[in-house]
C-alpha cells in the first residue's frame, strides 16, 4: 500500500558527517567528454523526480545527513517528509554551474527563502522545515525507521482505493507542473554548459 524511501548514507563524508543524498558527483560529470553524460544524467534526474512524484500510492521520504542538489528533487516530490534532526537540505548547484531543482525546494521552503537559498547555496535544517510545514517529524537518527513506519501504518490503515483517489486528486490539483517547471530548470543548465560557463565553474570546484 504505501512506498516509502529512506536515502541511507553512501560511504562518502563532508565535515566528518556521513551524506544522504548529495545529487549528481560533478567531478566524474566533469571529467567526461562531449554531453552525452550531462544529457543522460539530465533525464536520469528528471525520470527519479517524476517516478516519486507520480507513483500511484503515498511516498514517504526518511531523510538523515545530508540532502543536495537532486536530494532535494526527491524529498520535494514525496508526500510526506520525516526527518532525523541532523539532516540538512540545500541547492549548492550554482556553486557547481547548475541549475535545477528550485521547482522542489519550492515546496519545501516559502518562495523568498527558495530564492535566497538558490542564489547563496544556503542550506535549511530539519527543525526550519518542520517550522514550514513541510517536514511532517523531526526524530532522532536511531529512531528515524520507526518515525516512518509509524506514519506509513497510519495511511496503511485506511482503505487503500481512497489513498489511490486521494493521491491522483492532490497531484491533479498543484499548483504547477513539477515536471515540466524541472525540464525548463534544467534548459538553463544545458545552456550553461554550452557555454562554457559551468565547465570554469566546475573546474574552480575540483580544485578546491
Amino acid at each position: 500500500m504505501i512506498r516509502w524511501v529512506v536515502f541511507q548514507p553512501p560511504p562518502v563524508r563532508m565535515n566528518s558527517q556521513r551524506l544522504t543524498n548529495a545529487g549528481v558527483d560533478i567531478k566524474e560529470l566533469q571529467a567526461a567528454t562531449g554531453f552525452g553524460a550531462l544529457i543522460e544524467v539530465n533525464r536520469g534526474c528528471a525520470a527519479a523526480f517524476a517516478a516519486v512524484y507520480d507513483c500511484p500510492v503515498p511516498v514517504i521520504a526518511a531523510v538523515q545527513g545530508f540532502c543536495l542538489g537532486g536530494g532535494i528533487g526527491l524529498v520535494g516530490n514525496s508526500d510526506i517528509i520525516v526527518a532525523s534532526d541532523d539532516a540538512t537540505f540545500g541547492l549548492p548547484e550554482v556553486d557547481r554551474g547548475a541549475l535545477g531543482a528550485a521547482t522542489h525546494l519550492s515546496r519545501l521552503v516559502p518562495q523568498h527563502r527558495m530564492r535566497a537559498m538558490m542564489y547563496t547555496s544556503a542550506t535549511v535544517t530539519a527543525a526550519e522545515l518542520h517550522a514550514y510545514g513541510s517536514v511532517h517529524t523531526v526524530t532522532p537518527r536511531a529512531e528515524l525507521r520507526a518515525a516512518a513506519l509509524a506514519v506509513a501504518g497510519e495511511i496503511a490503515a485506511k482503505n487503500p482505493t481512497v489513498m489511490r483517489a486521494a493521491k491522483a486528486s492532490l497531484n491533479g490539483i498543484d499548483p504547477w507542473d513539477v515536471k515540466r517547471s524541472y525540464r525548463y530548470e534544467q534548459g538553463f543548465t544545458f545552456e550553461l554548459n554550452l557555454s562554457g560557463v559551468a565547465d570554469r565553474v566546475r573546474d574552480e570546484f575540483g580544485r578546491s
